[in-house]
């Protein structure tokens, strides 16, 4: 017999589901309370990055850690189905990374950040980042506790996943426009994309990156150091009353 799909609140919009999934999201996203109030009570920001596989993620951390490393107190959580060779290559640069291998899930859970996170030195933290795995479909409906969650398209994956992926880009809020200096070589309109992404969610960010020429680091990187100086700044608000 059929489940009947039933509508479910969570943290990060409505999500159509069948009773199962339905359980399994209010539990995600009662662990996604605690660590939300960790990360406040810790007074760290909390970052998810989410792409298709190959966007290029990891190379941006890595460019991110060699520019912020000296700067801000930051640790990065990376997800994938097996291996630790996105985690090696973080730490190569000196980032203090650390693998999370879900085995063949498809996304990262609240859960399995939770237990990350008690592996961590958390004192003095200025930022934590999450490194999901590599889908625009399942990461969509699973809460981690961030603050901000950020998408990357790459310029070879086509300027027709907004539409196609609604709620990724829905629940984001900053996009990252990646591998743009390919941009001559490819059939993908930046426009294109931005318009897509804006119809569906019309406050969302837009950067435009290369990490490889050295394009719109910048910008990202001082975009990451305003969120960690504002999040900084309401809770020295909220303590002075």
């Amino acid at each position: 017999m059929n489940q009947v799909e039933k509508s479910t609140k969570t943290a990060r919009g409505t999500v159509t589901c069948d009773n199962s999934t339905m359980h399994l999201l209010k539990a995600n996203d009662f662990v996604a309370a605690a660590i939300r109030k960790k990360a406040a009570a810790e007074n760290f920001l909390l970052l998810n990055i989410t792409s298709s596989a190959g966007s290029g993620k990891t190379t941006l951390l890595q460019e991110t850690a060699r520019r912020l490393g000296d700067k801000i107190n930051m640790k990065i959580l990376v997800g994938d189905l097996e291996t630790e060779r996105d985690a090696d290559r973080l730490r190569s640069v000196g980032a203090d990374a650390l693998q999370i291998v879900t085995g063949g899930i498809c996304h990262l859970e609240a859960q399995m950040v939770w237990q990350a996170m008690e592996g961590l030195n958390l004192e003095g933290l200025d930022l934590l980042i999450v490194e999901n795995v590599g889908n625009l479909v399942c990461p969509a409906s699973f809460d981690l506790g961030e603050d901000y969650r950020v998408t990357l398209i790459a310029t070879t994956e086509g300027d027709d996943k907004p539409k196609k992926y609604p709620r990724m880009f829905l629940t984001s809020e900053l996009l990252l426009v990646s591998k743009v200096d390919l941009i001559d070589y490819l059939p993908f309109s930046i426009d294109a994309v931005v318009a897509d992404a804006r119809d569906i969610n019309p406050n969302i960010g837009v950067i435009e990156i290369s990490s490889i020429k050295d394009i719109g680091i910048d910008e990202w990187c001082n975009w990451l150091l305003d969120r960690v100086a504002e999040k900084k700044a309401a809770k020295k608000e909220a303590a002075t009353g």
